[in-house]
């Protein structure tokens, strides 16, 4: 039997301690095999919703519920360790001298050394299985120090899924990448967009380019508010996007693939 719904907001609202809007009245529902990417401009709530789905904070008003479990009514210390989280937020909290084993393996305990707890020889072995399924197995005994930004993406991503978490949440994960180390992150992500087995997934992001393959819902998202949302297929339309990004814009997809551009 599925479990329950990952994500359940109705009329989230979210404010600033000025009092200044930062989402109004979402309604979003993250389905158990769900794969949605949330796309908007600079300022436009996405990181702030995916904040709400990560047991970060609570909605100043409306609800949310998360993992089945509503939020300002539940330990969200304890939640948090149901939720995989890759950003650059927990990129910045690793220090550069940890290996990319032991950057992985420690997310068993949401530790950031490998001293503060004992492993066993299955989370050495799933570290490992995980850094391969990101194509970093050569990277294993590397330290994040001399890693590319591109590789410590993929190390970061790898440490999400470590605790086998119920729901797995992507916050711009290939901002700052050149063309070859994008390309192969979304190739990587797209391969756990098919895994049957992964958890619903929500993926931050900027550009079209970086929505991966295996992608099966969207949310636009423009000053706080939802400008669209549903199956991919739907919601990435010319538009839609065009209201979102206050712009013209002209949408392709090719090879399950999308691009968008400025038409004037």
């Amino acid at each position: 039997m599925p479990g329950p719904q990952a994500v359940v907001a109705r009329g989230a609202s979210l404010a600033a301690p000025t009092g200044a809007t930062i989402l109004d009245a979402i309604d979003w529902d993250v389905a158990p095999g769900d794969r949605w990417v949330i796309v908007g401009a600079n300022g436009s709530g996405k990181t702030s919703l995916l904040r709400l789905a990560g047991a970060q904070t609570r909605p100043t008003s409306g609800t949310v519920d998360v993992l089945g479990r509503r939020l300002g009514r539940t330990d969200l210390r304890e939640l948090r360790r149901h939720i995989g989280v890759a950003s650059a937020a927990v990129t910045d909290q690793l220090r550069s001298g940890v290996t990319a084993h032991d950057a992985v393996v420690t997310a068993r305990h949401g530790a950031l050394e490998a001293w503060w707890h004992e492993y066993t020889p299955d989370d050495h072995a799933r570290a490992d299985d995980l850094l391969a399924a990101m194509g970093c197995d050569a990277l294993r005994d590397r330290t994040l120090g001399t890693l590319s930004q591109g590789e410590r993406q993929r190390v970061v991503v790898a440490r999400a899924l470590m605790p086998e978490p119920e729901l797995l949440l992507l916050d711009e994960p290939a901002a700052g990448l050149d063309l070859p180390a994008r390309e192969a992150l979304v190739g990587r992500l797209a391969a756990l967009a098919h895994d049957v087995a992964a958890p619903p997934m929500v993926l931050v992001t900027h550009h079209l380019e970086e929505v991966p393959p295996g992608a099966t819902h969207a949310l636009l998202l423009r000053g706080g508010r939802v400008v669209a949302g549903g199956p991919v297929e739907d919601t990435l339309t010319e538009p839609a996007l065009s209201e979102a990004y206050g712009i013209s814009v002209h949408v392709a997809r090719r090879e399950g693939r999308w691009t968008a551009w400025s038409t004037g």
